[in-house]
């Protein structure tokens, strides 16, 4: 398929469409960068395959990364862009800390309208936004207590539907057509801090 892209697009675009071209189906191909079920961990210190952005401290402690911030915003994000997969992580937040689970981002910037944004905030004034929350999109299905312990949250995007379960609860049904590929990204914001500890993500793509 790629070679009949390269014919066409250099005959009748030119050669300097056709490289952006390639590129842009070769980053969305390997998107997954593994075998469909191998599992990948995210967000460690022993690889480069992810970025840290915004004026927050991010660190790490015994293999537990620590998010901090100080009436400050910031977040670390993947390099690899991602559709179809589980991701599993456990998360420690404090009482005061705002923060969250991105997925599917369209650029590599926080945003409840180009990511999906799975809420992870008990004290949200708006309580429909709240922990387990897809910010403007969906409300929790179950109520879950996270403050000051550790959590366990399961993603799974698959196609045009995105499910989630804290601590076995399911939090999360939605079906939507906005986004079908993005990087993952996580967010510490206001003041406090949250930890993460055990990121892996499985790809469920071909």
């Amino acid at each position: 398929m790629v070679y009949y892209i390269f014919y066409d697009i250099v005959v009748k675009m030119g050669t300097r469409l056709y490289c952006y071209y390639l590129l842009t189906v070769i980053s969305f191909s390997l998107s997954c960068n593994s075998r469909k079920g191998e599992i990948r961990d995210l967000f460690t210190d022993e690889n480069d395959h992810w970025i840290k952005m915004g004026e927050a401290t991010w660190s790490f402690d015994q293999e537990k990364l620590i998010g901090t911030a100080n009436g400050s915003t910031g977040f670390v994000m993947t390099r690899d862009r991602f559709a179809d997969f589980i991701l599993e992580l456990e998360f420690y937040p404090d009482n005061t800390v705002n923060s969250g689970v991105f997925i599917r981002c369209e650029e590599k910037v926080l945003s409840a309208v180009e990511c999906y944004e799975l809420n992870i905030w008990d004290q949200h004034p708006d309580q429909t936004a709240r922990t387990g929350a897809v910010v403007q999109r969906s409300p929790p299905l179950n109520l879950v207590h996270t403050i000051n312990r550790w959590n366990r949250y399961r993603i799974v995007c698959k196609e045009n539907n995105i499910s989630a379960w804290i601590n076995d609860q399911q939090v999360v049904d939605l079906t939507d057509n906005s986004l079908s590929n993005g990087y993952i990204g996580l967010q510490v914001a206001e003041s406090g801090s949250i930890r993460f500890r055990n990121i892996q993500l499985t790809c469920l793509e071909e």
